[in-house]
């Protein structure tokens, strides 16, 4: 196990793997190599038929909280057995494409304790213009939990209007340490695919007029930080010169939000490469659409369609990998991003010689994370916890003190046919829950990617059994 591991600490390095058959020189895409940890763990599946499992966290009541994207419902799942009972269905949820519906959850830290919050916060898409085409947006709703009926009532919209588009509409929500809410917000999918019109603004700052008007337009591409009230928080960091919800920018698809202590980390898709894990400082800059990973020219050119002159962008045909000449292009070096924060990791930086048409995406898809915070995993304690849709696995990451590396070389688990959406780890640190996407492609045993996934809107359960040798 050793050597493979050395091998695969090889390739997210330098993000090429080789191999020799019949006297020839092979490369692979760095995702379908994967090391497995040594420890053992029994699985089994706690529940199935769930409408597009989101979020699960461990409520203080020892059931697994589920959201449901497409179910649009908050469901209540006990881990023993797998019977379940739904807390909530809102029916204002606006539910029809892959990014949108029910997303992100976050069970108030008092919940249960007898102190006059038992308040859950919900993230989820609505259409702000009813009765004329769809204005797709976002809001952030708080619940009050009835423990005696089991449900979720009294629901009160504290946060509305944030921007939400047809693709990465990140969604994750977190309580911190300090009792606000993180929020993450995609860049709408924009400068890509069927949005390549679009603008990319996840760099873009909104003017004082805008944040006292509550016109939210450019919360794309952010991360937020929310009092539990909805309002700005009086600490956030003046960013431009400006203090709004805004905690960090230039970011892509943020789908993974987890704290360690104070340290606050964050998951995100890159575009055919460096899907990355970062640590979030208020007023960071993480250089997206200008910068993908690290600032290094590597594999990486930003081509700004919407800008496309004397063409203009609407006569344009797609194309990622031969933008025309119309469309300006700016490699990474040739940019200064203000308050720029790289990485601390990548899956993954590939040199410039490899071939993505051929290899396809260097990419893992990252989506829930977690922090394990036990010991009853032996060396697993302040581990980040990864989710992976595409690889079909969870990462451990060892969270170290050193500013410059805060997160160590990754370790694969659990590898099955898969998307791995969000997990969440037991009390007892001996069993892990990780649900999975009802659709979509994931990487099968042969490395080829596949619609086939083994286990559809499941909870599976990973139990620890032993230390490996």
């Amino acid at each position: 196990m050793s050597g493979v591991w050395l091998l695969v600490v090889a390739l997210m390095s330098a993000a090429v793997l080789t191999s020799r058959a019949q006297g020839t020189l092979h490369v692979l895409n760095p995702r379908v190599v994967t090391a497995q940890g040594p420890e053992s763990f029994v699985s089994r599946v706690v529940a199935g038929d769930l409408a597009g499992p989101w979020e699960v966290t461990w409520g203080p009541d020892g059931f697994l909280w589920i959201t449901e994207r497409v179910g649009k419902r908050v469901t209540r799942v006990n881990p023993t057995d797998g019977s379940r009972t739904v807390a909530v269905t809102i029916d204002e949820v606006y539910q029809k494409l892959e990014q949108d519906g029910l997303l992100g959850m976050a069970l108030h830290p008092d919940l249960l304790k007898g102190k006059g919050t038992d308040y859950v916060y919900v993230a989820y898409t609505y259409d702000g213009d009813p009765g004329s085409s769809v204005d797709l947006r976002m809001k952030v709703r708080r619940y009050t939990y009835e423990p005696l009926i089991q449900r979720l009532s009294s629901p009160v919209d504290i946060l509305t209007g944030l921007p939400h588009g047809t693709d990465h509409g990140g969604g994750r929500m977190v309580f911190g340490p300090d009792g606000k809410l993180y929020l993450s917000r995609g860049d709408q999918g924009s400068n890509f695919l069927a949005n390549y019109c679009n603008p990319n603004h996840a760099q873009d700052l909104p003017t004082l007029a805008q944040v006292q008007a509550a016109d939210w337009s450019l919360y794309q591409g952010k991360i937020l930080r929310i009092d539990v009230d909805g309002s700005i928080p009086r600490d956030n960091p003046m960013i431009n010169g400006v203090r709004s919800h805004i905690y960090s920018y230039g970011h892509r698809n943020p789908q993974g939000l987890a704290f360690a202590g104070n340290r606050l980390f964050e998951s995100e898709h890159g575009e055919s490469i460096d899907d990355e894990v970062n640590l979030v400082s208020p007023g960071g800059n993480y250089g997206w659409p200008l910068i993908a990973g690290y600032q290094d020219d590597q594999s990486y050119v930003y081509a700004n369609w919407s800008a496309s002159s004397p063409q203009p962008c609407a006569s344009l045909t797609f194309n990622v990998f031969n933008p025309p000449p119309s469309v300006p292009r700016q490699r990474e070096s040739e940019t200064h991003v203000l308050n720029f924060v790289p990485p601390v990791k990548t899956f993954f930086t590939v040199p410039n010689s490899y071939d993505l048409r051929t290899l396809g995406n260097a990419t893992v898809a990252p989506a829930g994370v977690k922090v394990y915070p036990s010991r009853a995993i032996p060396g697993w304690r302040n581990s980040l916890l990864m989710t992976s849709m595409i690889s079909g696995v969870v990462f451990r990451m060892p969270l170290t003190g050193d500013r410059r590396h805060p997160v160590a070389a990754p370790v694969a688990y659990f590898k099955t046919g898969n998307r791995y959406r969000d997990i969440v780890v037991a009390p007892d640190g001996l069993r892990l829950y990780v649900v999975t996407d009802p659709v979509g492609r994931t990487v099968d045993p042969s490395g080829s990617l596949t619609r086939e996934l083994v286990n559809p809107g499941a909870v599976l359960e990973f139990r620890y059994t032993r230390a490996g040798t």
